[in-house]
This record gives C-alpha cells, structure tokens and sequence, in this order.
C-alpha cells in the first residue's frame, strides 16, 4: 500500500479506535479531507483488504436519513497499518536533521 498523506491519515482515524465502525462524513471530520478524497482512499483500503465495509440496516423514512455504509479495519488491516505507519514513523524520524545542525547531510564533508 502505497502511504500518501490521505492514506495516512484515514489509517490514523481509523487506528485511534480500531474496533470502531466510522462512516465517510465521520471520517472527513476527523482527518479534514473532502469526501473526493476519502471515498478513494477507503476504496483503496478496501481492496488492499485492510478495511472492510457494511451498509447500515435502517429504514431511511424512519430515520430521516439515507443509511451510512460503515467502514471498519479488519484485523490485518490493523496488524498492517500499525506496522506501516510505526515504519514511516521511523523514517521520519532519521530523515531530521540532528537538533542544531542546519547543515544537509554530507556538507560537512565539502
């Protein structure tokens, strides 16, 4: 899976209660995104098996609402992307430069 910034930060809603069931308007809240942005990444997610997703069974008329389709991390969704994440963490981290030294990796070599 390819980790965009969008695909960060669904992953992140998603992982911050990975037992929880969120739907798009849900998740456009929790990661600022436009909803031309989080359908594609779900959809993604979905066919990387990694998310998993259910229509709400509701009567619309009752309810004053169309149903949500529900989306949820499978379990090796999870396992996944807790690992991916925890390697971009990681990445991220040793790409800084060391506190105080402004000087690109290799300049004091020059």
């Amino acid at each position: 899976m390819r980790l965009t910034l969008p695909v960060v930060k669904v992953l992140s809603a998603l992982l911050a209660e990975p037992d929880a069931e969120r739907y798009g308007l849900d998740l456009m809240k929790l990661t600022g995104l436009p909803s031309g942005t989080v359908y594609p990444v779900l959809h993604r997610l979905q066919g990387a098996r990694w998310v998993e997703a259910d229509w709400e069974t509701i009567d619309p008329a009752v309810e004053g609402r169309p149903a949500r389709r529900y989306y949820r991390l499978t379990a090796e969704g999870a396992t996944a992307a807790r690992q991916a994440l925890a390697e971009l963490h990681a990445l991220n981290r040793d790409a800084r430069p060391a506190r105080g030294n402004t000087e690109p990796r290799g300049a004091a070599a020059w």
